[in-house]
């Protein structure tokens, strides 16, 4: 994953908190990479309520964000398909990782036995109901058309509740950025289309489990609602539909270089603060202030043990929604923070990065060194 987004996670639970990270090498020169992939495709045409074809619009869609986003300079876009053929779902996420890409997205259409309607936008996590559930059974059943797909799945089972508990490991690391991307996705099909709102939520697709970067898997409405199958088989809603989303990754794009060029300044600011009078023996103090490591975000709520942190102790947790953030360290020196950053890079968490708080709430921490530094 490209250096400035292993080290910049974005956090968003009904605003966009921009977070400062010291010592990010920023090269503007380096495209941002994003992956379209439409949902289904060949011999496979996903779910076809009203005589609809999920396959068809799904990729009718990828192709119009495609055409908006390749309008920006910088910006390269990488399509797991172009035209209806089948892509094995373990391929699709290898094409992103092919790519270091910044960002995965995966477009599909909704199906549901009632006249269930609206736009939803899914990360990669514990199906957390019943309803979950079976939209990501119904899209990873595709892989049943597959040859050999026992093997390239390691024996996955898409009807066996237990498969989706360990899909959710190797993604956790990029939760907070891929919740990001589908809030803002969401926030625009719900303001800007006044499409029902569905909301941002977590299921166990196979698909975003094979992608090793932000990665949000869109449903952008139900094929089986009459209204709603009309509109998403027109231009009129595709185009639309279509903008929603690449105007969710540019802001996206957009919030991943401001906080990163915040951290440039940043860390300008704390070589320069090394001269300042309140620096003595090494110590950085900020009164009020407590700093520590975030180390990992999981939906599961572990032991604060060493054994369950690669033998770090001084662990404490917060939850927040649905997910339990973990931090390591304890303090208002600000150099001994960074100290044990490095250390907690050494044993095992190299995207880990220093957070703030004041009072017992969360605050920014570019806030925080630049109000000490005046």
């Amino acid at each position: 994953m490209k250096t400035r987004l292993l080290h910049t996670l974005i956090l968003l639970f009904g605003s966009i908190l921009f977070s400062s990270f010291a010592y990010i090498n920023y090269n503007t020169v380096n495209p941002f990479v994003v992956v379209l992939d439409a949902g289904h495709g060949g011999h496979d045409p996903g779910n076809i309520g009203n005589g609809y074809k999920e396959s068809d619009i799904a990729l009718n869609i990828v192709l119009k964000i495609g055409a908006e986003l390749e309008k920006i300079p910088n910006i390269k876009v990488i399509y797991t398909r172009k035209k209806n053929v089948f892509v094995e779902l373990f391929e699709r996420g290898a094409i992103a990782n092919r790519a270091d890409a910044d960002l995965f997205v995966s477009v599909h259409c909704d199906s549901h036995t009632s006249n269930a309607y609206g736009a939803g936008t899914f990360v990669l996590g514990l199906h957390g109901n019943k309803r979950n559930l079976e939209v990501a059974k119904k899209e990873n059943e595709v892989i049943l058309l597959e040859e050999n797909y026992r093997e390239n799945y390691a024996g996955y089972d898409p009807n066996s509740p237990e498969s989706f508990i360990g899909l959710t490991l190797m993604q956790e690391e990029y939760l907070d950025q891929s919740i990001m991307l589908a809030s803002l996705i969401q926030d625009n099909f719900i303001k800007k289309l006044k499409r029902k709102d569905r909301s941002v939520k977590q299921a166990g697709f196979i698909v975003l489990h094979q992608s090793y970067m932000p990665s949000v898997l869109v449903e952008t409405g139900f094929l089986t609602n009459k209204a709603e199958g009309a509109y998403l088989n027109s231009k009129k809603g595709q185009r639309e539909m279509a903008n929603s989303i690449s105007n969710a990754i540019l802001l996206y794009q957009k919030n991943i270089e401001l906080a990163t060029i915040d951290t440039q300044i940043n860390t300008n600011i704390n070589i320069k603060s090394n001269d300042n009078e309140r620096v003595t023996s090494g110590e950085k103090v900020y009164p009020g202030v407590t700093f520590k490591v975030q180390l990992a975000v999981g939906s599961k709520k572990l032991a604060l043990k060493p054994y369950n942190f690669n033998g770090l102790s001084e662990i404490s947790i917060y939850p927040e929604g649905k997910i339990f953030k973990y931090y390591y360290g304890n303090t208002s020196d600000y150099s001994k923070i960074l100290s044990m950053r490095e250390f907690a890079k050494k044993k095992g968490y190299p995207t880990c990065y220093v957070v703030a708080f004041r009072n017992g709430d969360k605050v920014k921490l570019s806030d925080v060194l630049k109000s000490e530094d005046k």
